[in-house]
Protein backbone atom coordinates (compact mmCIF):
# COMPACT_ATOMS: atom_id res chain seq x y z
CA UNK A 1 0.00 0.00 0.00
CA UNK A 2 1.18 3.47 -0.69
CA UNK A 3 1.81 5.59 2.23
CA UNK A 4 -0.52 8.27 2.59
CA UNK A 5 1.89 11.02 2.54
CA UNK A 6 2.86 10.32 -0.28
CA UNK A 7 -0.33 10.84 -2.27
CA UNK A 8 -0.90 14.20 -0.57
CA UNK A 9 1.36 16.31 -2.87
CA UNK A 10 -0.50 14.98 -5.84
CA UNK A 11 -3.67 15.77 -4.96
CA UNK A 12 -1.91 19.62 -3.85
CA UNK A 13 -1.52 19.78 -7.58
CA UNK A 14 -4.21 18.99 -8.79
CA UNK A 15 -5.84 21.55 -6.22
CA UNK A 16 -3.55 24.22 -7.15
CA UNK A 17 -4.39 23.75 -11.28
CA UNK A 18 -8.15 24.39 -10.46
CA UNK A 19 -7.43 27.43 -8.12
CA UNK A 20 -4.20 28.80 -9.21
CA UNK A 21 -3.53 27.86 -12.13
CA UNK A 22 -1.29 25.23 -12.99
CA UNK A 23 1.25 25.31 -15.80
CA UNK A 24 5.06 24.03 -16.29
CA UNK A 25 6.51 26.64 -13.77
CA UNK A 26 3.97 25.33 -11.31
CA UNK A 27 6.06 23.27 -8.15
CA UNK A 28 6.73 20.02 -7.84
CA UNK A 29 8.83 17.19 -8.94
CA UNK A 30 8.99 16.53 -12.51
CA UNK A 31 7.73 13.12 -11.77
CA UNK A 32 4.39 14.68 -9.91
CA UNK A 33 4.22 17.58 -12.12
CA UNK A 34 4.19 16.03 -15.09
CA UNK A 35 1.69 13.43 -14.13
CA UNK A 36 -0.92 16.89 -12.52
CA UNK A 37 -0.16 18.49 -16.30
CA UNK A 38 -0.98 15.35 -18.48
CA UNK A 39 -4.21 15.24 -16.15
CA UNK A 40 -5.03 18.81 -17.01
CA UNK A 41 -4.56 18.05 -20.74
CA UNK A 42 -6.95 17.45 -23.30
CA UNK A 43 -6.73 14.20 -25.43
CA UNK A 44 -5.51 16.86 -28.49
CA UNK A 45 -3.14 18.49 -26.21
CA UNK A 46 -1.64 15.36 -24.84
CA UNK A 47 -1.30 14.17 -28.68
CA UNK A 48 0.51 17.61 -29.65
CA UNK A 49 3.29 16.92 -27.48
CA UNK A 50 4.36 14.43 -29.34
CA UNK A 51 4.84 15.86 -32.57
CA UNK A 52 7.84 17.17 -33.58
CA UNK A 53 7.67 19.09 -36.99
CA UNK A 54 10.20 20.99 -39.01
CA UNK A 55 9.53 23.71 -41.79
CA UNK A 56 11.33 24.46 -45.13
CA UNK A 57 13.12 27.86 -45.13
CA UNK A 58 15.61 30.22 -43.21
CA UNK A 59 12.39 31.89 -41.18
CA UNK A 60 9.63 29.76 -39.93
CA UNK A 61 6.54 29.26 -42.18
CA UNK A 62 3.24 30.35 -40.91
CA UNK A 63 1.55 27.13 -41.16
CA UNK A 64 4.85 25.88 -38.13
CA UNK A 65 3.73 29.21 -36.46
CA UNK A 66 0.06 27.95 -36.31
CA UNK A 67 1.01 24.37 -34.63
CA UNK A 68 2.80 26.04 -32.02
CA UNK A 69 -0.09 28.37 -31.15
CA UNK A 70 -3.10 26.65 -32.13
CA UNK A 71 -2.03 23.33 -31.48
CA UNK A 72 0.83 23.68 -28.61
CA UNK A 73 3.13 20.68 -29.88
CA UNK A 74 5.84 19.54 -28.39
CA UNK A 75 9.01 20.33 -30.52
CA UNK A 76 10.73 21.54 -33.53
CA UNK A 77 13.66 20.10 -35.46
CA UNK A 78 16.42 22.39 -37.27
CA UNK A 79 17.25 21.02 -40.66
CA UNK A 80 20.23 22.10 -42.44
CA UNK A 81 18.01 24.30 -44.83
CA UNK A 82 17.14 26.50 -41.73
CA UNK A 83 20.20 27.69 -40.37
CA UNK A 84 22.98 29.22 -42.89
CA UNK A 85 22.50 32.52 -41.44
CA UNK A 86 23.39 31.81 -37.65
CA UNK A 87 21.98 35.37 -36.07
CA UNK A 88 18.86 34.63 -37.75
CA UNK A 89 18.41 31.00 -36.80
CA UNK A 90 18.83 32.21 -32.95
CA UNK A 91 16.02 34.81 -33.39
CA UNK A 92 14.01 32.00 -35.24
CA UNK A 93 14.38 29.88 -31.83
CA UNK A 94 14.10 32.18 -29.63
CA UNK A 95 10.06 33.43 -31.61
CA UNK A 96 9.44 29.62 -31.92
CA UNK A 97 9.60 29.65 -28.16
CA UNK A 98 7.68 32.98 -27.29
CA UNK A 99 4.71 31.34 -29.29
CA UNK A 100 4.64 28.29 -27.39
CA UNK A 101 4.93 29.83 -23.78
CA UNK A 102 1.97 31.73 -24.81
CA UNK A 103 0.21 28.57 -24.79
CA UNK A 104 -2.16 27.77 -22.07
CA UNK A 105 0.10 25.43 -19.38
CA UNK A 106 2.99 27.49 -20.68
CA UNK A 107 5.26 24.29 -22.17
CA UNK A 108 8.15 24.83 -24.06
CA UNK A 109 9.57 23.55 -27.16
CA UNK A 110 12.11 20.66 -27.68
CA UNK A 111 13.99 22.53 -30.20
CA UNK A 112 16.40 19.55 -31.90
CA UNK A 113 18.44 19.25 -34.73
CA UNK A 114 21.37 17.16 -36.03
CA UNK A 115 25.06 18.61 -34.90
CA UNK A 116 27.21 15.17 -34.75
CA UNK A 117 29.95 16.72 -35.74
CA UNK A 118 32.35 15.94 -38.84
CA UNK A 119 30.28 15.18 -41.90
CA UNK A 120 26.79 15.79 -40.21
CA UNK A 121 26.31 19.62 -39.27
CA UNK A 122 23.19 20.60 -39.77
CA UNK A 123 23.56 23.82 -38.47
CA UNK A 124 26.00 25.72 -40.00
CA UNK A 125 26.42 29.37 -40.69
CA UNK A 126 29.07 30.46 -38.16
CA UNK A 127 29.12 26.91 -35.78
CA UNK A 128 32.35 24.91 -35.78
CA UNK A 129 33.52 22.26 -37.85
CA UNK A 130 34.58 19.50 -36.03
CA UNK A 131 37.02 16.12 -36.94
CA UNK A 132 33.62 14.16 -35.96
CA UNK A 133 33.56 10.77 -34.31
CA UNK A 134 35.56 9.25 -36.52
CA UNK A 135 38.63 10.85 -35.55
CA UNK A 136 37.58 10.65 -31.82
CA UNK A 137 37.77 6.77 -32.41
CA UNK A 138 41.29 7.27 -34.11
CA UNK A 139 42.25 8.96 -30.98
CA UNK A 140 40.98 6.60 -28.50
CA UNK A 141 40.69 8.92 -25.78
CA UNK A 142 37.35 9.34 -23.98
CA UNK A 143 38.17 12.92 -23.05
CA UNK A 144 38.27 14.21 -26.86
CA UNK A 145 34.64 12.27 -26.86
CA UNK A 146 33.55 14.59 -23.58
CA UNK A 147 34.58 17.91 -24.99
CA UNK A 148 33.53 17.45 -28.49
CA UNK A 149 30.11 17.41 -26.68
CA UNK A 150 30.90 19.73 -24.61
CA UNK A 151 32.09 22.22 -27.28
CA UNK A 152 29.17 21.51 -29.53
CA UNK A 153 26.90 21.52 -27.02
CA UNK A 154 27.77 24.93 -26.08
CA UNK A 155 27.28 26.49 -29.25
CA UNK A 156 23.90 24.84 -29.68
CA UNK A 157 22.94 26.09 -26.48
CA UNK A 158 23.78 29.73 -27.54
CA UNK A 159 21.63 29.37 -30.50
CA UNK A 160 18.22 27.89 -27.69
CA UNK A 161 18.55 24.60 -29.05
CA UNK A 162 18.14 22.05 -26.61
CA UNK A 163 18.32 18.39 -27.81
CA UNK A 164 20.35 17.26 -30.56
CA UNK A 165 20.28 14.15 -32.10
CA UNK A 166 23.96 12.48 -31.41
CA UNK A 167 25.98 10.67 -30.74
CA UNK A 168 25.78 8.41 -33.64
CA UNK A 169 26.73 5.12 -31.76
CA UNK A 170 26.38 2.85 -34.84
CA UNK A 171 29.21 0.51 -35.39
CA UNK A 172 31.21 0.62 -38.35
CA UNK A 173 30.41 -3.15 -39.74
CA UNK A 174 29.60 -2.71 -43.35
CA UNK A 175 32.35 -1.18 -44.64
CA UNK A 176 30.39 -0.77 -47.62
CA UNK A 177 28.37 1.73 -46.19
CA UNK A 178 28.64 5.59 -47.28
CA UNK A 179 25.43 6.40 -44.78
CA UNK A 180 27.53 5.84 -41.54
CA UNK A 181 31.34 5.43 -42.28
CA UNK A 182 33.16 8.81 -40.57
CA UNK A 183 29.82 9.04 -38.39
CA UNK A 184 30.96 5.80 -36.33
CA UNK A 185 33.30 5.83 -33.57
CA UNK A 186 34.54 2.27 -35.04
CA UNK A 187 33.54 -0.65 -35.31
CA UNK A 188 33.70 -2.27 -31.90
CA UNK A 189 31.09 -1.91 -29.57
CA UNK A 190 32.23 -1.16 -25.95
CA UNK A 191 34.63 1.43 -27.53
CA UNK A 192 31.61 3.06 -29.18
CA UNK A 193 29.62 3.10 -26.01
CA UNK A 194 32.52 4.43 -24.22
CA UNK A 195 33.24 7.37 -26.44
CA UNK A 196 29.48 7.77 -26.75
CA UNK A 197 28.85 7.78 -22.85
CA UNK A 198 31.79 10.48 -22.88
CA UNK A 199 30.20 12.60 -25.36
CA UNK A 200 26.95 12.59 -23.48
CA UNK A 201 28.24 13.97 -20.77
CA UNK A 202 29.72 16.59 -21.94
CA UNK A 203 26.20 17.64 -23.82
CA UNK A 204 24.54 17.37 -20.10
CA UNK A 205 27.51 19.69 -18.82
CA UNK A 206 26.64 22.08 -21.64
CA UNK A 207 23.15 22.17 -20.69
CA UNK A 208 21.86 19.91 -24.09
CA UNK A 209 19.92 17.17 -24.32
CA UNK A 210 21.93 14.17 -26.15
CA UNK A 211 19.93 11.59 -28.62
CA UNK A 212 21.34 8.12 -28.81
CA UNK A 213 21.05 6.95 -32.42
CA UNK A 214 19.99 5.04 -34.74
CA UNK A 215 18.66 2.53 -32.36
CA UNK A 216 19.25 -0.41 -32.93
CA UNK A 217 22.02 -0.13 -35.26
CA UNK A 218 22.29 0.98 -39.09
CA UNK A 219 25.73 0.24 -39.49
CA UNK A 220 25.61 -3.38 -40.76
CA UNK A 221 23.81 -2.44 -44.48
CA UNK A 222 24.87 -0.53 -47.27
CA UNK A 223 21.33 1.42 -48.07
CA UNK A 224 19.48 4.17 -46.73
CA UNK A 225 16.69 4.19 -44.85
CA UNK A 226 15.79 7.72 -46.47
CA UNK A 227 15.28 5.89 -49.90
CA UNK A 228 14.42 2.28 -48.68
CA UNK A 229 13.71 -0.16 -46.02
CA UNK A 230 17.27 -1.89 -45.12
CA UNK A 231 16.81 -5.73 -44.04
CA UNK A 232 19.59 -6.45 -42.11
CA UNK A 233 20.10 -10.25 -41.33
CA UNK A 234 21.46 -10.26 -37.71
CA UNK A 235 20.35 -12.76 -35.20
CA UNK A 236 19.51 -11.51 -31.77
CA UNK A 237 22.55 -12.52 -30.53
CA UNK A 238 24.80 -11.32 -32.85
CA UNK A 239 22.76 -7.54 -32.42
CA UNK A 240 23.05 -8.10 -28.65
CA UNK A 241 26.65 -8.72 -28.36
CA UNK A 242 27.64 -6.07 -30.94
CA UNK A 243 25.01 -3.19 -32.20
CA UNK A 244 22.52 -3.40 -28.78
CA UNK A 245 26.00 -3.14 -26.57
CA UNK A 246 26.49 0.83 -26.55
CA UNK A 247 22.55 0.90 -25.90
CA UNK A 248 22.86 -1.00 -23.13
CA UNK A 249 25.78 0.89 -21.76
CA UNK A 250 24.33 3.93 -22.43
CA UNK A 251 21.06 2.86 -20.84
CA UNK A 252 22.99 2.75 -17.42
CA UNK A 253 24.31 5.85 -17.78
CA UNK A 254 20.75 7.46 -18.02
CA UNK A 255 21.04 8.57 -21.53
CA UNK A 256 18.16 10.73 -21.82
CA UNK A 257 16.86 9.78 -25.78
CA UNK A 258 17.34 7.17 -27.98
CA UNK A 259 16.15 7.72 -31.99
CA UNK A 260 14.42 4.54 -33.17
CA UNK A 261 15.50 3.76 -37.23
CA UNK A 262 14.08 2.52 -40.15
CA UNK A 263 15.27 -1.19 -40.37
CA UNK A 264 14.41 -4.25 -40.32
CA UNK A 265 16.10 -6.82 -38.99
CA UNK A 266 14.45 -10.58 -40.47
CA UNK A 267 15.92 -13.30 -37.99
CA UNK A 268 14.57 -11.52 -35.13
CA UNK A 269 10.75 -11.94 -33.31
CA UNK A 270 10.55 -8.44 -35.19
CA UNK A 271 10.58 -9.84 -38.16
CA UNK A 272 9.93 -7.47 -41.75
CA UNK A 273 8.43 -4.96 -39.02
CA UNK A 274 10.89 -1.35 -38.86
CA UNK A 275 12.51 -1.10 -35.18
CA UNK A 276 11.14 2.05 -35.63
CA UNK A 277 7.55 0.51 -35.59
CA UNK A 278 7.88 -2.46 -33.76
CA UNK A 279 6.81 -3.11 -29.72
CA UNK A 280 9.50 -6.09 -30.02
CA UNK A 281 12.39 -3.64 -30.48
CA UNK A 282 11.21 -0.64 -28.47
CA UNK A 283 9.27 -2.07 -25.35
CA UNK A 284 10.46 -5.89 -24.95
CA UNK A 285 14.33 -5.23 -25.54
CA UNK A 286 14.58 -1.44 -25.08
CA UNK A 287 12.67 -0.88 -22.09
CA UNK A 288 12.65 -4.13 -20.16
CA UNK A 289 15.34 -6.21 -21.38
CA UNK A 290 17.82 -3.22 -21.45
CA UNK A 291 15.90 -1.18 -18.75
CA UNK A 292 15.78 2.03 -20.87
CA UNK A 293 13.83 5.17 -19.18
CA UNK A 294 14.40 7.76 -21.41
CA UNK A 295 12.15 9.45 -24.31
CA UNK A 296 12.24 7.13 -27.91
CA UNK A 297 12.04 9.68 -30.89
CA UNK A 298 11.52 8.34 -34.37
CA UNK A 299 13.83 9.04 -36.87
CA UNK A 300 11.97 11.57 -39.86
CA UNK A 301 8.78 8.91 -40.33
CA UNK A 302 8.74 10.84 -44.33
CA UNK A 303 11.95 8.26 -44.39
CA UNK A 304 10.36 5.77 -46.85
CA UNK A 305 12.00 3.27 -44.61
CA UNK A 306 8.94 3.47 -42.56
CA UNK A 307 6.39 4.85 -44.78
CA UNK A 308 6.87 2.14 -47.19
CA UNK A 309 6.21 -0.67 -44.03
CA UNK A 310 2.92 0.82 -43.00
CA UNK A 311 1.58 1.93 -46.05
CA UNK A 312 1.28 5.61 -45.27
CA UNK A 313 1.93 8.70 -43.34
CA UNK A 314 -0.31 8.70 -40.68
CA UNK A 315 -0.68 4.76 -39.89
CA UNK A 316 2.76 4.76 -39.96
CA UNK A 317 2.49 7.70 -37.10
CA UNK A 318 0.12 5.65 -35.06
CA UNK A 319 2.15 2.40 -35.28
CA UNK A 320 5.15 4.36 -33.89
CA UNK A 321 3.33 5.66 -31.14
CA UNK A 322 1.52 2.22 -29.91
CA UNK A 323 4.84 0.19 -30.79
CA UNK A 324 6.50 2.41 -27.77
CA UNK A 325 7.97 5.71 -29.36
CA UNK A 326 7.10 8.92 -27.41
CA UNK A 327 7.60 11.57 -29.79
CA UNK A 328 6.88 11.31 -33.94
CA UNK A 329 8.99 13.39 -36.17
CA UNK A 330 7.95 14.70 -39.72
CA UNK A 331 10.78 16.74 -41.47
CA UNK A 332 7.67 19.03 -42.90
CA UNK A 333 4.73 20.33 -41.62
CA UNK A 334 1.96 19.23 -42.72
CA UNK A 335 -1.38 21.30 -42.94
CA UNK A 336 -3.32 21.93 -39.61
CA UNK A 337 -5.99 19.33 -41.10
CA UNK A 338 -3.94 16.61 -42.56
CA UNK A 339 -5.08 13.74 -42.62
CA UNK A 340 -2.07 12.17 -39.96
CA UNK A 341 -3.64 14.70 -37.47
CA UNK A 342 -7.12 13.72 -38.22
CA UNK A 343 -6.33 10.00 -37.89
CA UNK A 344 -4.56 10.20 -34.73
CA UNK A 345 -6.99 12.28 -33.02
CA UNK A 346 -9.94 10.07 -34.01
CA UNK A 347 -7.78 7.30 -32.78
CA UNK A 348 -7.61 8.73 -29.52
CA UNK A 349 -11.60 8.73 -29.34
CA UNK A 350 -12.09 5.06 -30.66
CA UNK A 351 -8.74 3.13 -29.31
CA UNK A 352 -8.46 3.05 -25.69
CA UNK A 353 -4.87 1.40 -25.98
CA UNK A 354 -3.80 3.96 -28.52
CA UNK A 355 -5.33 6.85 -26.06
CA UNK A 356 -3.55 5.73 -23.11
CA UNK A 357 0.14 4.99 -25.15
CA UNK A 358 -0.55 8.78 -26.24
CA UNK A 359 -1.25 10.17 -22.80
CA UNK A 360 1.83 7.91 -21.01
CA UNK A 361 4.06 9.64 -24.22
CA UNK A 362 2.90 12.76 -23.19
CA UNK A 363 4.04 12.19 -19.35
CA UNK A 364 7.30 11.18 -20.22
CA UNK A 365 8.02 13.96 -22.61
CA UNK A 366 6.93 16.52 -19.76
CA UNK A 367 8.52 14.65 -17.11
CA UNK A 368 11.75 15.07 -19.56
CA UNK A 369 10.78 18.45 -20.18
CA UNK A 370 10.92 19.42 -16.35
CA UNK A 371 14.17 17.39 -16.13
CA UNK A 372 16.03 19.87 -18.60
CA UNK A 373 14.18 22.79 -19.36
CA UNK A 374 13.77 24.27 -15.66
CA UNK A 375 16.69 25.63 -13.65
CA UNK A 376 19.81 27.30 -14.04
CA UNK A 377 21.97 25.11 -16.20
CA UNK A 378 18.91 24.84 -18.88
CA UNK A 379 19.57 26.10 -22.05
CA UNK A 380 17.49 29.74 -22.18
CA UNK A 381 14.23 29.76 -24.18
CA UNK A 382 15.27 32.90 -26.21
CA UNK A 383 18.98 33.34 -27.17
CA UNK A 384 20.19 36.28 -26.22
CA UNK A 385 22.23 37.31 -29.64
CA UNK A 386 25.43 39.16 -28.20
CA UNK A 387 26.69 35.84 -26.52
CA UNK A 388 25.64 34.27 -30.18
CA UNK A 389 27.88 36.78 -31.93
CA UNK A 390 30.45 36.39 -29.55
CA UNK A 391 30.64 32.71 -28.80
CA UNK A 392 29.30 31.19 -31.74
CA UNK A 393 32.05 29.30 -33.28
CA UNK A 394 33.11 29.08 -29.59
CA UNK A 395 36.94 30.42 -29.11
CA UNK A 396 37.93 27.66 -27.00
CA UNK A 397 36.43 24.93 -28.95
CA UNK A 398 38.09 26.07 -32.08
CA UNK A 399 41.80 25.39 -29.97
CA UNK A 400 40.26 22.24 -28.96
CA UNK A 401 38.97 20.84 -32.35
CA UNK A 402 42.73 21.51 -33.90
CA UNK A 403 44.06 19.59 -31.03
CA UNK A 404 41.63 16.54 -31.66
CA UNK A 405 42.45 16.35 -35.37
CA UNK A 406 46.20 16.47 -34.54
CA UNK A 407 45.72 13.32 -32.01
CA UNK A 408 43.41 11.77 -34.72
CA UNK A 409 45.69 11.91 -37.87
CA UNK A 410 47.38 8.50 -39.01
CA UNK A 411 49.50 7.70 -41.14
CA UNK A 412 49.24 4.55 -43.12
CA UNK A 413 52.90 3.16 -44.28
CA UNK A 414 53.38 1.10 -47.31
CA UNK A 415 54.15 -2.49 -46.55
CA UNK A 416 57.87 -3.49 -47.04
CA UNK A 417 59.04 -0.57 -47.98
CA UNK A 418 61.10 2.52 -46.26
CA UNK A 419 59.05 5.03 -44.94
CA UNK A 420 58.09 8.07 -46.84
CA UNK A 421 57.30 10.42 -44.04
CA UNK A 422 58.47 12.55 -43.21
CA UNK A 423 58.25 14.01 -46.43
CA UNK A 424 59.92 17.30 -46.91
CA UNK A 425 59.63 19.89 -49.91
CA UNK A 426 63.03 19.59 -50.40
CA UNK A 427 62.65 15.51 -50.78
CA UNK A 428 59.56 15.61 -52.05
CA UNK A 429 60.86 17.40 -55.80
CA UNK A 430 58.40 18.75 -57.70
CA UNK A 431 54.77 18.22 -56.20
CA UNK A 432 51.10 17.91 -57.62
CA UNK A 433 48.10 18.54 -55.33
CA UNK A 434 44.95 16.77 -56.52
CA UNK A 435 42.25 17.08 -54.92
CA UNK A 436 38.52 18.49 -54.32
CA UNK A 437 38.28 20.71 -51.33
CA UNK A 438 39.37 24.13 -51.15
CA UNK A 439 40.70 23.54 -47.34
CA UNK A 440 43.14 20.70 -48.90
CA UNK A 441 44.60 23.19 -51.20
CA UNK A 442 44.96 26.15 -48.71
CA UNK A 443 46.67 23.79 -46.15
CA UNK A 444 48.51 21.38 -49.29
CA UNK A 445 50.24 24.84 -50.38
CA UNK A 446 51.18 25.77 -47.16
CA UNK A 447 53.16 22.80 -46.44
CA UNK A 448 54.58 22.60 -50.14
CA UNK A 449 54.52 26.49 -51.57
CA UNK A 450 55.55 25.79 -54.91
CA UNK A 451 53.18 22.83 -55.29
CA UNK A 452 51.01 22.40 -58.44
CA UNK A 453 47.47 22.31 -57.62
CA UNK A 454 44.85 20.62 -59.98
CA UNK A 455 40.97 20.33 -59.16
CA UNK A 456 40.08 16.62 -60.72
CA UNK A 457 36.76 15.49 -61.64
CA UNK A 458 35.21 12.51 -61.56
CA UNK A 459 32.72 12.91 -64.25
CA UNK A 460 35.49 14.33 -67.11
CA UNK A 461 38.54 12.41 -68.45
CA UNK A 462 41.69 11.86 -66.54
CA UNK A 463 44.04 13.00 -69.41
CA UNK A 464 44.51 16.57 -68.36
CA UNK A 465 45.66 15.42 -64.74
CA UNK A 466 47.73 12.70 -66.08
CA UNK A 467 49.68 15.35 -67.86
CA UNK A 468 50.09 17.66 -65.27
CA UNK A 469 50.94 14.14 -62.90
CA UNK A 470 54.08 13.15 -64.98
CA UNK A 471 55.77 16.12 -65.02
CA UNK A 472 55.40 15.51 -60.63
CA UNK A 473 58.35 13.74 -58.28
CA UNK A 474 55.27 13.58 -56.11
CA UNK A 475 51.86 13.75 -56.23
CA UNK A 476 49.71 14.04 -52.99
CA UNK A 477 46.18 12.60 -53.58
CA UNK A 478 42.77 13.57 -51.75
CA UNK A 479 40.62 10.38 -51.46
CA UNK A 480 37.34 10.84 -49.92
CA UNK A 481 35.03 8.46 -51.79
CA UNK A 482 34.64 5.52 -54.60
CA UNK A 483 34.67 8.16 -57.93
CA UNK A 484 37.63 9.68 -56.28
CA UNK A 485 39.32 5.83 -56.20
CA UNK A 486 38.41 5.70 -59.83
CA UNK A 487 40.46 8.83 -60.19
CA UNK A 488 43.63 7.49 -58.16
CA UNK A 489 43.66 4.25 -59.87
CA UNK A 490 44.84 5.90 -63.10
CA UNK A 491 48.12 6.96 -61.62
CA UNK A 492 49.44 3.84 -60.69
CA UNK A 493 51.33 3.17 -64.16
CA UNK A 494 53.00 6.72 -64.16
CA UNK A 495 55.80 4.93 -61.93
CA UNK A 496 55.81 8.11 -59.23
CA UNK A 497 55.58 8.78 -55.71
CA UNK A 498 52.25 8.96 -54.98
CA UNK A 499 50.74 9.49 -51.10
CA UNK A 500 47.33 9.73 -50.34
CA UNK A 501 45.31 12.15 -48.53
CA UNK A 502 42.26 9.81 -46.95
CA UNK A 503 39.70 12.33 -45.81
CA UNK A 504 36.70 10.58 -43.70
CA UNK A 505 36.45 7.11 -43.60
CA UNK A 506 39.75 5.42 -44.98
CA UNK A 507 38.32 2.33 -46.53
CA UNK A 508 39.54 2.74 -49.68
CA UNK A 509 42.99 2.60 -48.39
CA UNK A 510 42.46 -1.39 -48.59
CA UNK A 511 42.23 -1.46 -52.28
CA UNK A 512 45.20 0.60 -53.09
CA UNK A 513 48.33 -1.13 -51.90
CA UNK A 514 50.59 0.34 -54.34
CA UNK A 515 50.56 3.53 -52.74
CA UNK A 516 53.87 4.78 -51.50
CA UNK A 517 51.60 5.82 -48.13
CA UNK A 518 48.76 7.42 -47.54
CA UNK A 519 47.46 10.40 -44.22
CA UNK A 520 43.96 9.32 -42.97
CA UNK A 521 41.87 12.41 -41.61
CA UNK A 522 38.59 12.15 -40.57
CA UNK A 523 36.70 14.79 -41.62
CA UNK A 524 36.63 17.56 -44.28
CA UNK A 525 36.89 20.38 -41.85
CA UNK A 526 40.14 22.58 -42.04
CA UNK A 527 41.43 22.06 -38.91
CA UNK A 528 41.71 18.23 -40.31
CA UNK A 529 43.74 19.39 -43.26
CA UNK A 530 46.13 21.65 -41.57
CA UNK A 531 46.73 18.89 -39.28
CA UNK A 532 47.00 16.31 -41.88
CA UNK A 533 50.00 18.43 -43.83
CA UNK A 534 51.54 18.89 -40.39
CA UNK A 535 51.57 15.14 -39.66
CA UNK A 536 53.04 14.54 -43.87
CA UNK A 537 56.09 17.11 -42.92
CA UNK A 538 56.64 15.25 -39.66
CA UNK A 539 55.80 18.47 -37.31
CA UNK A 540 54.42 16.24 -34.56
CA UNK A 541 54.37 12.47 -34.18
CA UNK A 542 51.01 10.95 -35.82
CA UNK A 543 49.32 8.73 -33.14
CA UNK A 544 45.95 8.30 -34.21
CA UNK A 545 45.02 4.60 -35.50
CA UNK A 546 42.44 3.94 -37.89
CA UNK A 547 39.56 2.62 -35.77
CA UNK A 548 39.03 -0.50 -37.52
CA UNK A 549 40.99 -3.10 -39.39
CA UNK A 550 41.38 -2.04 -42.90
CA UNK A 551 42.37 -5.70 -43.79
CA UNK A 552 39.10 -7.37 -42.41
CA UNK A 553 35.80 -6.41 -44.19
CA UNK A 554 33.29 -7.33 -41.40
CA UNK A 555 33.29 -7.19 -37.77
CA UNK A 556 34.55 -10.16 -35.61
CA UNK A 557 34.62 -9.33 -31.85
CA UNK A 558 37.55 -7.93 -30.37
CA UNK A 559 36.70 -9.38 -27.13
CA UNK A 560 36.81 -13.00 -28.21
Amino acid sequence: MIPRRFLVIPVLLCLAGTLFGLDFNSPGTPEELSRALVDEMTDEEALAQTFMLGWVGATPSPLIMDWIRDRNIGGVKIFGWNTDNTLQLAETVGNLQEKALEGRLGIPLFVATDQEGGWIRHVKGATSETPGNMAIGASGYPMDAYYSGYYIGRELALLGINMNFAPTVDLYTNRDSTLIGSRAFGDDPVKAGILGAAFVKGHRDAGVIATAKHYPGHGDTDLDSHGVLPKIDASFDVLWNRELVPYRMLSKEGIPAIMSGHLAFPMTPSGSTPASLSSWFLKDILRDKIGFTGLVITDDLMMNGATMSAGSLSRAAKEALLAGNDIVMLSKTPNMNDVIWRYLAASMETDAVFRECVRDAARRILKAKLEFLRGGTAVAYIPDLDKVRTGIPDPEGSAFFLDLAARSVTLVESPGDDSVFPLLPEDAGSVLLAGQFREFFSAGKAAFPDALSYWYSPSQGTAEMLRYARQADTIIFCLSDEAGLRVLQNLRSLGKRVVVFSVLSPVYLDTVPWIDGAVAVYSYAAESFIAGFSAILGRFPAKGTIPFPLHEPRWTDPHG
